[in-house]
């Protein structure tokens, strides 16, 4: 028997009220997407590996309406996305559904196509089909499935060959109070030319409690020799679930940096899936998770080095405290052919509580000859040497402790190229950061 999640989500009268319906290739793989969700459920932590960390028994439990229908006349302040060095045009979603009186789509700079998904399928689908045919079937990509199946909007973001957009595109995906527990579905699709370049802000932020069901699939399409920095901040609502899925592909000479700054929500899952199959390729992640109370947040990182001489450098930080949860899986795979690899995989974090975990699981997979790969995890406390130096110059113990996590997290973010927005992700960090009193214990 389904769960009562999966009963919720496999409504095949919601297929019919979903922009592009009666489209027949749409359709049709819509309809495949969900009997293939139905069929399989949720993933269960054991027999699935990459859900080995993460129990779905507690969302399996809850319902969710399918989509919002007053989203439209939310009220949101504009202070939930509003970002330091962050003025270029927007793209808000409230509860999944587009709201165009929130963005800022006017005088697009030459060369950048930004649609919502709702208005490019209506304009032209066929360009989309190739995205949105595809299937997942992989009893561990249940969410990608229901994703194809469900998406109501999303964003269609495409740079042209040699362009290069100064000022950063922001999609902010905002969760705001309904009369029940919402469930949105969006979808994303970025296409950079050959030779583009383009800064992205992903922005994930909370308009009040809004304990809502989010998924959010992106597929990332890089030609030859484009550029792309990717800066994601997921701030959600406190009691909020949000499973992230990023799909890149990268051909010759292109090159992504990933920047990820976690710190809402209840449950969080947040998929990377990097395909670098051009020769001289490069992606490089930094990340950054802090969780506390009950938080439960899992990322999950998955690189195939293909074409010749590509390279990565991972370098992800945690900090659990009070009895949450944070899992790190990051995987690298050199395919056999892909000699000149230069891989890099490192994962440190640290328990502020005795009651807190962390799970960490670095893998390499090297099919090739000729290659340079590295990867390390560690998860321990603070240095007892460095709070003693510092309490000995007169700090108190509680900034002592908060000095050194920020600083240990710091450093993951410090590359950002946009050095206003990543003095906020900073500050914003450095506001989760536990403060305690000298009598508290750790």
């Amino acid at each position: 028997m389904s769960s009562p999640f999966v009963q919720a989500m496999v409504d095949a009268a919601a297929l019919a009220r979903l922009p592009g319906s009666g489209i027949a290739w749409l359709d049709a793989a819509r309809r495949e997407s969900l009997v293939a969700f139905a069929a399989a459920g949720l993933p269960p932590p054991r027999g699935v590996e990459a859900w080995r960390y993460t129990s779905l028994r507690p969302l399996e439990q809850r319902r969710f309406a399918l989509g919002d229908a007053h989203a439209a006349a939310r009220a949101v302040d504009a202070a939930a996305w509003a970002l330091p060095g962050v003025d270029g045009p927007r793209m808000v979603f409230v509860n999944g559904a587009f709201r165009a009186d929130l963005s800022a789509l006017d005088a697009l700079p030459a060369g950048l196509t930004l649609l919502p998904l709702s208005r490019a399928l209506a304009e032209d689908a066929e360009p989309l089909r190739f995205f949105l045919s595809r299937m997942y079937r992989a009893r561990g990509d249940a969410f990608a499935s229901l994703n194809s199946a469900l998406a109501a909007d999303g964003a269609v973001l495409r740079v042209a060959p040699g362009a290069r957009v100064a000022a950063p595109v922001h999609l902010v995906f905002v969760g705001a109070p309904a009369e029940a527990e919402l469930a949105w579905h969006a979808r994303c699709l970025i296409e950079l030319g050959e030779g583009a370049e383009l800064e992205l802000v992903e922005h994930h932020a909370a308009a009040g409690a809004a304990p809502h069901f989010g998924n959010l699939l992106a597929d990332y399409v890089l030609r030859e020799r484009a550029r792309l920095g990717l800066a994601v901040l997921q701030d959600g609502a406190a009691a909020a679930t949000l499973f992230r899925r990023a799909e890149l592909r990268l051909d010759a000479a292109a090159t992504a940096t990933l920047h990820a700054l976690e710190l809402g929500g209840a449950l969080v899952r947040h998929e990377v899936h990097a395909s670098l199959d051009g020769d001289g390729a490069r992606f490089d992640t930094r990340g950054v998770f802090a969780v506390r109370g009950r938080q439960h947040v899992d990322t999950r990182l998955h690189v195939e080095h293909r074409g010749r001489d590509t390279a990565g450098d991972a370098l992800w930080r945690g900090i659990a405290d009070e009895r949450a949860r944070g899992v790190f899986q990051g995987t690298i795979v050199v395919a056999r052919g892909a000699d000149g690899a230069d891989a890099r995989l490192g994962n440190k974090n640290l328990l502020l509580s005795p009651q807190a975990e962390i799970d960490t699981k670095p893998v390499l997979e090297i099919h090739a000859d000729e290659v340079k790969a590295s990867h390390g995890a560690t998860v321990g406390q603070l240095d007892e040497r460095s709070l003693f130096y510092l309490r000995s110059r007169g700090v108190p113990l509680a900034a002592a402790r908060s000095l050194l996590t920020y600083a240990f997290c710091r450093a993951a973010l410090d590359s950002l190229p946009n050095a206003p927005l990543a003095e906020h992700l900073g500050a914003c960090l450095l506001a989760r950061l536990p403060i305690r009193s000298e009598e508290t214990p750790p």
